[in-house]
């Protein structure tokens, strides 16, 4: 019986290679198909399952997905940084020293 699992391409491998940092000659690249081909396979055997209601749906919907838009706006002028705090001096806000002594 023919297998109808779906395989990925050498192409594909090598950029997953590439995108993981693992270079070819430090990677068993038999195992390695073999195991991205099992996931692949994963995929298709949950895409089985219906899953036409969204489980999100039961939760209130949040502004916080909406990204805002693409704009260069005006940034704040060195006087207006300089009334923030006292502490602003050659462009540089002075903060509490946060590491113990040694470091």
């Amino acid at each position: 019986m023919m297998s109808t699992q779906k395989t990925i391409d050498q192409d594909t491998l090598e950029k997953l290679l590439y995108l993981s940092r693992l270079s070819p000659e430090s990677t068993n690249l038999t195992i390695l198909k073999k195991q991205v081909d099992d996931i692949v396979g994963y995929f298709d055997t949950l895409s089985k399952f219906d899953d036409s209601q969204n489980p999100y749906d039961a939760y209130p919907s949040t502004e916080s997905d909406k990204l805002r838009k693409d704009e260069i706006v005006a940034g704040l002028d060195i006087p207006d940084v300089k009334k923030v705090s006292e502490n602003f001096m050659d462009g540089y806000f002075q903060v509490p020293k946060v590491l113990g002594e040694g470091a």
